[in-house]
């Protein structure tokens, strides 16, 4: 090795690299890449498996998993409670182990949340073609299945000379550190590649800072968007998880509380403002808040805050009704700023709620307007209280019950993490969030199997904070396996296993479009061959204390409480098991939410959805 160079190979000199790579916004540097989920195999055991090894923990943590999409899910959930300012690696074998991080890679880009992907791949000199697990094209040699990781990353690239992973790895880095380009970035490693040595230059291990920017609104932009807030009489601000990711709460407050402006929140966006503020109302669309929805409906200006707007947040657009409504953006992407035709505002979220409260100069709205929505808001909190209370505290608790007895045993900075099912429709509704990472929902992909994983990369991210992955049985069998990681890692995850026999969310959507609830109920086979039999008689509470986790069954809202308070108190991974009563005591919908119903059909169910279908499409609005 000359002064200037260093052989290695190029798994090792990738490892050597990612170490040096930090972070910086206001001030606090944190390391880029913090540690490497893997699962080795013949793809990735000899090149970067050797490579963590002989590096070190001190140079690049290792976490072993179970399953290569929940290593994606655990780094996601890692890199969302540090507000993106650090993210993990996930390195995988070929074949399998390399598909099976799509649908993680999907939900890191859908939700904006830095990940870099390590798949293995087959020899860059085809030498030994065909190799096990090896796609063979029969007219596109270089072709593999990890080319289904392309489009769910915001970066692909395979390195398939030593030398071609220099300026890759550094546009890997720029485009993991950067807010509005950021997402699942992948390196497909050829196996050959990843064991061959070359002379590397000192200079690409050189310690490197990613400065995170917070860019300022154009002037032009704001004028108008101060212009736009002034002439409106009742607006309504929108917050995403953009707000979050900026760490921009602060402003917020301080915006909402000089403008008299009321909050409605995402489902990324929920915690925006404190719970208990007069102007937080909650969650807005389909599974949003009666107050929220109600404002929507009669704004005439939409403040959206680092919002993607999907169908839940306008209600398949039919959530915007008033004729002259119109929308502002501030948004640090301007793909989701010009959304709905909006001015906008394409900047930092902290630094555009900052100057435009600043250029607002005591513009308030009028006190009616807020005595209005305040009022709204205290109604909604009645609503709320009817759904968690339980009078008999030796009955079966229904669903929205248990939230009620976990928001009573959770302490302000707990974090509760969930993703699909009913639950998130019943928590974008009902939670009271205290603080701002305390509410972690993935809704972009609503991935089943998500809430595990996430709860150990949440728990990494902020040890000695009590985290919570609420599941239903459905989302439970998805994907069990990384109890088993955390139970190794001594990570005091808590689980709240809700069983409710099958998909309580998709039966009653099943329902209300005609499908008479099909195929969703986990039941044996009645005489008919439909699954409308008695319960399985399946154990899933046996099933997490076989993984190694502690086991608390509750059957009344008593035992519950009690539960939940020792789980809280546990230094172990714990799991609170609960049968819950199927009775439905959520509030119903507020808004609509578009799925096409059979146009033509023979059974009376089908035949009565499409045409309430039709009545609540017509609303639909397109915002030009």
């Amino acid at each position: 090795m000359s002064a200037t160079t260093r052989r290695l190979t190029t798994a090792q000199a990738l490892v050597r690299f990612l170490s040096a790579q930090y972070t910086e916004r206001d001030g606090v540097r944190r390391r880029l890449i913090a540690g490497t989920w893997g699962i080795f195999g013949h793809g990735n055991v000899a090149g970067v498996g050797q490579a963590l090894l002989e590096a070190g923990e001190d140079v690049m943590p290792f976490h072993q998993g179970r399953n290569e999409q929940s290593m994606v899910h655990a780094a996601v959930g890692y890199a969302r409670q540090l507000n993106r300012l650090s993210a993990q690696a996930v390195t995988t074998s070929i074949g399998p182990g390399a598909t099976n991080l799509v649908t993680g890679a999907a939900l890191a880009t859908i939700n904006r949340l830095p990940v870099l992907l390590l798949p293995g791949d087959y020899f860059a000199s085809h030498a030994p073609d065909p190799l096990l697990q090896q796609l063979e094209h029969p007219v596109e040699a270089d072709v593999s299945v990890n080319d289904t990781l392309r489009p769910v990353s915001r970066y692909f690239d395979r390195i398939t000379r030593p030398e071609a992973l220099i300026p890759s790895a550094l546009q890997a880095m720029r485009v993991l550190a950067d807010p509005a380009e950021t997402g699942a970035v992948t390196l497909a490693l050829p196996q050959d590649v990843q064991a061959e040595a070359y002379d590397w230059p000192e200079e690409f291990f050189a310690e490197r800072v990613w400065y995170v920017r917070r860019p300022a609104p154009d002037p032009v932009e704001l004028a108008a968007a101060v212009e736009a807030i002034r002439a409106a009489q009742r607006p309504l601000i929108v917050a995403g998880g953009g707000v979050h990711h900026s760490e921009a709460e602060a402003a917020l407050k301080a915006f909402v509380e000089a403008t008299g402006i009321p909050v409605a929140s995402t489902q990324a966006g929920k915690g925006s403002l404190r719970h208990d503020h007069p102007a937080d109302l909650g969650g807005i669309g389909h599974t949003g808040t009666a107050v929220s929805d109600e404002l929507a409906r009669s704004a005439d200006l939409v403040i959206g805050v680092g919002t993607r707007y999907t169908d839940f947040t306008t209600a398949s657009g039919t959530l915007f009704q008033n004729p002259d409504v119109r929308f502002l953006n501030l948004n640090i992407t301007g793909f989701d700023a010009h959304k709905l035709a909006a001015r906008t505002l394409v900047c930092d979220a902290r630094s555009g709620l900052e100057r435009l409260r600043e250029a607002l100069g005591g513009h308030r709205v009028s006190g009616a307007y807020e005595a209005g929505y305040r009022a709204g808001k205290e109604r909604w909190e009645e609503v709320v209280e009817a759904a968690y209370r339980a009078d008999d505290e030796n009955a079966v608790p229904t669903q929205t019950q248990v939230l009620g007895a976990l928001d009573a045993a959770v302490g302000d900075d707990d974090v509760v993490i969930n993703a699909a099912g009913s639950l998130p429709g019943d928590l974008h509704k009902l939670w009271r969030s205290r603080s701002p990472r305390q509410y972690h929902l993935e809704y972009g992909y609503s991935c089943m199997g998500y809430e595990i994983p996430a709860g150990i990369g949440v728990q990494q991210a902020a040890p000695g904070t009590p985290v919570w992955a609420l599941v239903g049985d459905g989302t439970y069998l998805m994907m069990p396996t990384e109890i088993v990681t955390a139970v190794q890692e001594g990570l005091p995850v808590n689980i709240v296993l809700l069983q409710n026999h099958g998909y309580a969310s998709i039966g009653g959507l099943s329902e209300e479009t005609g499908g008479e609830r099909f195929g969703t109920a986990y039941r044996f086979r009645a005489a008919d061959g439909t699954f409308t039999g008695a319960p399985l008689p399946v154990d899933l509470a046996a099933n997490a204390a076989s993984l190694g986790m502690d086991v608390l069954r509750a059957k009344t809202v008593r035992e519950l409480r009690e539960a939940l308070a020792a789980a809280r108190a546990s230094d172990r991974p714990t799991c609170v098991y609960v049968e819950t009563d199927p009775a439905a005591t959520a509030p119903p919908a507020e808004a609509w939410w578009d799925v096409p119903v059979a146009e033509t059909a023979t059974r009376e169910a089908a035949v009565e959805a499409r045409e309430r279908y039709d009545r609540q499409v017509a609303d639909r609005r397109r915002h030009l």
